[in-house]
């Protein structure tokens, strides 16, 4: 099988309010896919709708082949699925919670559960209402993790992890696709999708408006040019102002960088510097105009 994830068209409303509309989406086999978008952008809708918790208006989906409209879930016991918020019974011990979601898989992950706990140093013997939302989250982790499916969806994993433990996450799921298992990573942290993700969908307002390898949507010839020494942009340039009192601009710059200089050469500049810019920058324009209505779909 050459395609884990499949949709087409598939639509949702909540009343009038856009969840997602006409979503076209194929992930293969092996690889980690980037699904990102800002806050409220349809992520999660797509994902409930993937895993059967809610239905489409229109549209179909498949996960390793099944037909997530029919009813039958039997395909979600070879799917690892991390909510973007972990939610347990607070007085249950950490590794009660582990046992229980390995009982609902009818197998025997002892083994691997304990190798996960090791690796994201997750004490079991705490109740779950004793734990940060950090550890809360390691939990939700292993319970994803331990049955060693062939696809793991992962909704926003990392918030609330400290650095160490992201490295760690990272690390597992590089191991996972290395074993022939394949990720679909929902963020909106950019930096997570450029450093390891093969591909990926960008999502804006319910609608997907580019997909392709990471390397090619991160390619740009612009640069972040920063002037030191005067407070207003050059005649002819367009930017933004940073600190103008203290007599700095930045902007973004996309053209001849000869023509550039010579233009600045007249500037009673102190210094110069020009940089790749930010990969938040790069992307900005995918997100230009976005909604901020339905946080968390």
């Amino acid at each position: 099988m050459n395609t884990v994830i499949r949709t087409e068209n598939l639509t949702k409303y909540y009343g009038k309010h856009r969840g997602i509309v006409n979503l076209d989406l194929n992930v293969e086999n092996g690889e980690i896919f980037g699904f990102i978008g800002p806050n409220g952008a349809g992520k999660s809708t797509t994902i409930r709708i993937l895993l059967g918790l809610i239905s489409a208006d229109s549209g179909c989906g498949e996960i390793l082949g099944h037909d997530v409209g029919t009813g039958n879930r039997d395909y979600l016991q070879n799917v690892g699925y991390m909510p973007s918020e972990a939610m347990f019974y607070g007085r249950m011990k950490v590794r009660d919670v582990i046992a229980f979601s390995a009982g609902l898989r009818k197998k025997d992950c002892l083994a691997e559960a304990k190798r996960l706990c090791e690796r994201l140093n997750l004490d079991t013997g705490r109740r779950i209402d004793e734990l940060s939302l950090g550890n809360r989250k390691k939990v939700a982790i292993v319970c994803a993790m331990q049955h060693q499916p062939q696809l793991y969806i992962f909704d926003e994993p990392t918030s609330g992890l400290d650095p160490l433990i992201q490295k760690e996450f990272f690390d597992l799921i590089q191991e996972k696709k290395r074993e022939g298992a394949t990720v679909f990573l929902s963020s909106h942290v950019l930096s997570e999708i450029q450093h390891h993700c093969s591909r990926a969908a960008i999502i804006r307002e319910g609608k997907m408006i580019a997909c392709d390898k990471v390397e090619n949507l991160t390619k740009t010839t612009a640069r972040r040019v920063t002037l030191h020494g005067i407070s207003q942009m050059p005649e002819g340039l367009e930017g933004r102002s940073v600190n103008p009192g203290d007599h700095m601009i930045s902007f973004l710059y996309q053209g001849d960088i000869r023509q550039l200089l010579r233009q600045l050469s007249a500037l009673p500049l102190n210094d110069l510097t020009i940089t790749e810019p930010e990969l938040e920058e790069v992307f900005l324009h995918y997100y230009q105009g976005e909604g901020t209505e339905n946080d968390n779909l």
